[in-house]
């Protein structure tokens, strides 16, 4: 009976042992209630989602939302109207002025060798000035990077200037593929209109094969006015076919026209709702992502996937009766695709207002299966949440690392925020990024669902044990 009373004691002993973990560096334990609680938010979730529909409707009922139209007015009246009928603690409009430039009609675009035609498909680049009216038609020079541009300087007169430079294919991580790419959308047109170039044509910024244009903000910079050419995305399909004829006849025509423009500064707004904290009201947790998205498609991975699940996050926590210590705020922010001056406004308002932020969690990578979070943190909060992956990895959050966080929210940046990106499965993102085909249809419900289960268990953390 001793024997049998001994074993029970180091039973219990063990089970505690592996029930209660200690977080490092708080003596706070992450305990059997915390695995619980994170499965009842995936249960909720999974069964009883909302941020689908919500999407549905964003997307089909609204469309496109770029900065200053009218559909992005749509998107905020939207956004104000849904969470407070979710009946969140507080709602309220952040005015903010944004830019805000117009497509005007569909591009052309085609070149010509000995009489034959070939139609290529074009989008203007955002921020891009017009063709003439009657557009522009020169010989090709292509080019794989701005320094090479650069180094033909003066062999660039008069000609259109074609940037090719591919994703690197052999990189797992799609956003580094983009990242090396990006430069020459951004600043091509920059950095080529010294030359008295005509335009630019730049290949767009996916490692996709097909016949989608993927616009994309680019920059002039301080340059003069006359030094301003028109810039424009040209499809993958298209770069690699007018790639290849170039080597055959390097003296071959191309002409395109688009009619975009850049109209005054427009009024705006973020869309904030929160929940208060019941112990320290007045410290802030925000998640987000942006509520504007490019206008050749409906903004549905880029960004309409990350305001549903931000939404989303409060819903479950009020679903399940979750009473947050720290408030949790949602924010739709506006204008990060062509300005970031949502962020930019969030942030200066916070600081004017004496607000203490200890978190900020953005969602702006599409609606894909989750894969975990990139963390900016001084190194206490990076271990502190790094400590956590042996309760989120069930749930496919294995990748939590040191990393970017999101443009929206990096504007708050200090030694004492933690800020922090959801990152999803990256492989099919530039697909669809800034492109016609970033449709409601491209948006998966489960994957969609458990990011924003996977989002809402990092803010239970963040809010119970981060200081």
């Amino acid at each position: 009976m001793k024997h049998i009373f001994i074993a029970i004691i180091i039973f219990i002993a063990f089970s505690s042992f592996t029930s209660i973990k200690t977080v490092k560096n708080t003596g706070e334990p992450i305990n059997k209630t915390d695995s619980i609680v994170v499965k009842k938010l995936f249960n909720s979730a999974l069964t009883n989602g909302k941020g689908y529909e919500w999407l549905r409707d964003l997307t089909s009922n609204i469309g496109g939302r770029l900065s200053g139209s009218p559909e992005a007015q749509q998107a905020v009246e939207w956004g104000e109207k849904l969470m407070t009928e979710l009946d969140f603690d507080k709602v309220w409009l952040q005015p903010v002025m944004v830019p805000h430039w117009v497509r005007g009609e569909k591009e052309e675009a085609y070149f010509t060798i000995n009489k034959t035609k070939y139609n290529v498909a074009i989008c203007a680049l955002g921020g891009s000035i017009a063709t003439p009216k009657n557009g522009v038609s020169g010989e090709v020079i292509e080019v794989k990077s701005l320094a090479e541009a650069e180094a033909l300087g003066e062999k660039l007169r008069g000609k259109i200037v074609f940037f090719n430079r591919p994703f690197d294919d052999t990189l797992i991580e799609t956003f580094k593929a983009y990242g090396g790419c990006v430069d020459q959308r951004g600043g091509g047109a920059k950095v080529t209109g010294k030359f008295g170039v005509l335009g630019v044509i730049v290949r767009s910024m996916t490692n996709s094969i097909d016949n989608f244009p993927h616009t994309g903000a680019m920059g002039y910079g301080d340059i003069p006015e006359n030094e301003k050419v028109p810039a424009a995305a040209i499809s993958t399909e298209a770069a690699n076919l007018l790639s290849e004829k170039l080597k055959e006849n390097p003296t071959l025509k191309f002409y395109f026209k688009q009619s975009c423009e850049t109209l005054p500064d427009a009024p705006s707004f973020n869309v904030i709702g929160e929940l208060t904290g019941s112990e320290s009201p007045n410290t802030f947790i925000t998640v987000g992502g942006h509520l504007d998205s490019w206008d050749l498609g409906d903004g549905a991975h880029d960004d309409g996937a990350g305001i549903v699940q931000s939404i989303e996050v409060l819903r479950l926590f009020q679903l399940n009766g979750i009473i947050p210590k720290h408030t949790i705020r949602v924010v739709l922010f506006m204008n990060e695709e062509n300005g970031l001056r949502g962020g930019k406004k969030y942030a200066e308002e916070a600081k004017l207002n004496n607000e203490i932020h200890i978190a900020a969690l953005e969602s702006d990578s599409g609606g894909f299966t989750p894969r975990g979070f990139s963390i900016d943190a001084n190194g206490k909060n990076q271990e502190l949440i790094e400590s956590w992956k042996s309760l989120l990895a069930p749930y496919g959050l294995h990748d939590i690392n040191e990393g970017h966080s999101g443009s929206d929210i990096g504007p708050l940046k200090s030694e004492t925020i933690t800020l922090i990106g959801y990152r999803p499965d990256s492989q099919r993102y530039f697909n669809y990024h800034h492109a016609a085909n970033d449709t409601f249809d491209k948006v998966n419900k489960r994957e969609l669902e458990l990011g924003a289960a996977s989002m809402a268990s990092l803010v239970y953390l963040l809010d119970n044990y981060l200081e």
